[in-house]
């Protein structure tokens, strides 16, 4: 998306929600977080001020300011503040535990290694494309559940994105129906259809030490956040933190394998496989969800 011109108002539409706020991150990374004049941030991004508000209500049901400090630089060491609890035994209740009413309810199935090192050969899969609040969500889907989620913007095509999430099972068939992917995506990205009576179900194909890197990742909660290094210590391998790096680069599944909420030790927003400015539009978001469910 070009920067919108200040002297230009834009005309705002729900599939066009994620482009705007990708350039109001933007504008907060290089002015800072501070909005208490929204009209020259409102300007800044070409809208009203009243455009600017609506926005933000619809997206994630924060104010601008709200928003702002969602995604400041520094909002991720605040999600670290209890992270020694994040993975600990009080998460090993279950995926689907009622004490976490206010986050996505998933289940998971691990396919054999074999199958992974086959290249997928013998797996029938579909693919296609539906709206989400980070841009066009591209998502791959086994009979047993979502085998990849990508997106898909002005610098990834929707083909691009595909091809990233298709050649991790180079020998895989795959059949285009954006139908059904359109049912698994709502109830991905919608959090009243968030249930324990309606997990989405996700299988994951890898290595087992990156399925067990993605078991742990399962266990973030919305609205907080761990480091890699905690990760490699859940999992048994405390000297492993850049191989657990590179595992949770290589997670197929975004947003519902939450690598979103890994950050460095310094509370840093290191790398994300679809963009460091999705990273913290995601977690501005989920600070919307939180918000509403308290």
């Amino acid at each position: 998306m070009k920067d919108p011109d200040m002297n230009q108002h834009l005309t705002l539409t729900p599939d066009s929600d994620y482009d705007t706020i990708r350039a109001a991150i933007r504008y907060l990374s290089e002015n800072g977080p501070d909005t208490t004049d929204l009209d020259r941030f409102a300007r800044a991004l070409g809208l009203t001020e009243r455009q600017l508000t609506d926005l933000f209500r619809r997206w994630c049901g924060l104010s601008p300011k709200s928003f702002a400090q969602a995604v400041a630089l520094d909002h991720a060491k605040s999600l670290l503040r209890d992270k020694a609890s994040v993975l600990d035994a009080t998460y090993e209740v279950g995926l689907s535990s009622t004490s976490r009413l206010h986050d996505l309810f998933v289940t998971y199935e691990a396919m054999p290694p074999g199958v992974f090192r086959a290249g997928g050969a013998g797996i029938d899969m579909i693919w296609g494309v539906a709206p989400s609040p980070f841009g066009l969500a591209v998502v791959t889907a086994t009979d047993y559940g979502i085998s990849g989620l990508g997106f898909a913007d002005a610098q990834t095509s929707v083909d691009d994105a595909f091809a990233d999430l298709a050649n991790r099972w180079p020998k895989a068939r795959f059949r285009r129906d954006d139908q059904r992917i359109a049912a698994l995506v709502a109830g991905i990205f919608e959090p009243t259809r968030w249930s324990p009576d309606r997990p989405v179900r996700v299988v994951l194909i890898g290595t087992d030490f990156e399925v067990k890197v993605w078991e742990t990742l399962l266990k973030i909660p919305c609205g907080q956040a761990t480091t890699y290094s905690d990760v490699a210590r859940t999992i048994g391998r405390p000297s492993a933190s850049r191989a657990v790096g590179a595992a949770v680069g290589k997670n197929p599944i975004s947003f519902v394998v939450p690598c979103h909420r890994v950050v460095g030790s310094s509370g840093a927003l290191t790398g994300y496989h679809w963009g460091v400015p999705r990273k913290r539009a995601i977690l501005g978001w989920e600070a919307g969800v939180i918000s509403a469910a308290h």
